[in-house]
């Protein structure tokens, strides 16, 4: 069978949900036995989101082979249990830098290079590439942005040529509107929907699939007159209306056939109904918790929660393998001093003290390791938080005074998290820290070792700055061990805390490998910590 492409465009609005929605189809053909990949299309100029900051587009979330992709990647693999990779995910920047590379080369003999058709050419090239690789009998290609925008006018036209050059049962297209409910009139409105859908018809493309997200149920009458007025048909208008969870939404969508009509457009055969017992079953136990606990999360992005979004998701899936309701309790970093610390996180089952880059909120971060390690609060670190417990443990258990990271204190006496060699010749910032999948060898008979059942582990780094392994000796003296080493380098991924209950800091990030069918197994025993907690208070 040649390879599906399915393509999922958005109007109206930004942040409809059309990551949610793909990667929820994408379940539900997986669910039947087919393969499936989902690509974003990113239409702003940065090469990748590695250098943006999070509160502009929430967190960068890394892949196996180091990419720096959109955070909707992350749920394509929570959602699928399967990894991406660098061609997930390509922005205007990275097309436009490699024809411009191109011209350069000489590539296109002395032709004059424009939108069309080299841009759009590079974009059709791209788009097909995931399924030229045999491994995939369905592509699902998500267009970010909104339809109308300059920004996206190259991929809607790029999708235009795919499907007249593909064929009619070859493309898929699934465009995402708003059904808004305008409280003064009463009732559901379907303008905005229908000018969205003039718009992508205007740029050539006309949608096979609406999906009409709503506040409210859409009644059949509604449908109808969508379905007349932006001719698809009436089956075709699928309500998804907002989840409890976003976890609900390929059950949702099952409920309302979206699999059933692209199955139907694309002529795929008819496997086996959807299997979605595991699925069924998570959530089955993140709705009816035996427990419940607060896990603070200190971190200097908290305003804009999608900044730690595999985070929350972790916890998600963590909260229901050990079926406890886990409540996320923000606290900013910068407001955090020594004076306020025992006030703000006394209660608190578990603190982790969230990744970032950058000096603000560092002594707040400091301040909250200091009291969860003195309290025996259960702890967990991600990456600058595992160098900041390293700072708050060389400070004020070693008394190395004014110890800290080189890239908060370039003239520390105690760089005790320093800069590796190789990164200090480094002048670009984008894509050049140590990014993606590494190895890590576990001690035996640490609590490391007994969270991951296994000796050796593969995580996912985005960092530039280690541990000082000048520190190691000095630091297990005092009862803070590197249960976790790289085997190639030497360098620390793991320290964990003797004499306390559960603190542990990773160099890398659990997170981004966290998936409702795999729940990370730091993040498990973590929520286990804090349910013990509970019970000795």
């Amino acid at each position: 069978m040649a390879t599906k492409y399915i393509f999922v465009t958005g109007g109206v609005t930004s942040s409809l949900g059309k990551g949610i929605i793909s990667a929820s189809l994408a379940k539900l053909l997986q669910a039947r036995g087919f393969s499936v990949t989902i690509q974003k299309f990113d239409p702003y100029i940065n090469i990748d989101p590695g250098t943006l900051n999070p509160y502009e587009h929430g967190e960068c979330f890394v892949t196996e082979d180091g990419a720096e992709t959109d955070l909707d990647l992350g749920h394509y693999e929570r959602f699928l249990n399967v990894p991406t990779s660098q061609a997930n995910n390509v922005t205007t920047g990275r097309i436009y830098h490699h024809v411009i590379t191109q011209e350069r080369e000489g590539a296109y003999l002395g032709k004059t290079v424009q939108v069309v058709p080299h841009i759009t050419d590079e974009i059709k090239r791209r788009m097909l590439l995931l399924g030229q690789t045999g491994e995939f009998d369905i592509v699902i290609t998500e267009i970010g942005g909104c339809v109308g925008d300059i920004e996206s006018l190259p991929f809607i036209e790029a999708v235009r040529q795919l499907r007249w050059e593909l064929g009619v049962n070859e493309t898929c297209v699934i465009h995402l509107t708003l059904v808004p409910y305008l409280k003064a009139a009463g009732e559901l409105k379907t303008k905005p929907t229908q000018h969205s859908v003039r718009d992508l018809s205007e740029a050539g493309v006309q949608p096979d699939i609406l999906v009409c997200r709503s506040e409210y149920h859409i009644p059949s009458d509604l449908r109808k007159k969508i379905a007349l007025f932006c001719n698809v048909k009436q089956n075709s208008v699928i309500e998804s209306i907002d989840a409890e969870t976003i976890y609900d939404v390929p059950l949702l969508m099952r409920k309302e056939k979206l699999d059933e009509r692209v199955i139907s457009k694309l002529k795929l055969p008819h496997k086996a109904d959807p299997n979605l017992d595991t699925w069924k079953e998570f959530l089955g136990k993140l709705k009816n918790p035996t427990s419940e606990v607060n896990i603070a999360l200190v971190g200097k992005y908290v305003e804009l929660p999608d900044a730690y979004k595999s985070i929350i998701e972790s916890f998600v899936h963590a909260g229901s393998a050990n079926e406890c309701k886990v409540n996320i309790k923000w606290f900013q970093s910068e407001n955090i001093t020594d004076e306020n610390v025992a006030g703000l996180l006394q209660d608190m089952d578990g603190v982790l003290v969230a990744p970032g880059f950058g000096e603000r909120g560092f002594k707040g971060k400091i301040e909250s390791i200091r009291f969860v390690r003195e309290n025996k609060i259960p702890f967990m670190g991600i990456c600058l938080g595992m160098q900041c417990a390293a700072v708050e443990f060389a400070r004020n258990v070693l008394g190395l005074e004014g110890a800290a990271s080189t890239e908060m204190d370039p003239e520390t006496p105690h760089p005790v998290i320093d800069m590796m060699e190789d990164q200090k010749q480094i002048t670009q910032m984008g894509g050049t820290m140590r990014l993606g999948a590494y190895t890590c060898e576990l001690k035996k008979g640490t609590k490391a070792y007994s969270i991951y059942g296994k000796s050796k582990i593969s995580e996912r780094h985005r960092h530039r700055y280690e541990f000082n392994n000048k520190y190691l000796q000095a630091f297990e003296e005092a009862g803070m061990h590197a249960t976790g080493i790289n085997p190639d380098t030497g360098l620390v991924e793991i320290i964990e805390l003797q004499n306390h209950p559960w603190f542990v800091a990773a160099q890398y990030h659990p997170e981004l490998k966290s998936t409702v069918l795999n729940p990370h197994p730091l993040f498990v025993k973590f929520v286990k910590a804090a349910i013990n907690h509970t019970k000795s208070k």
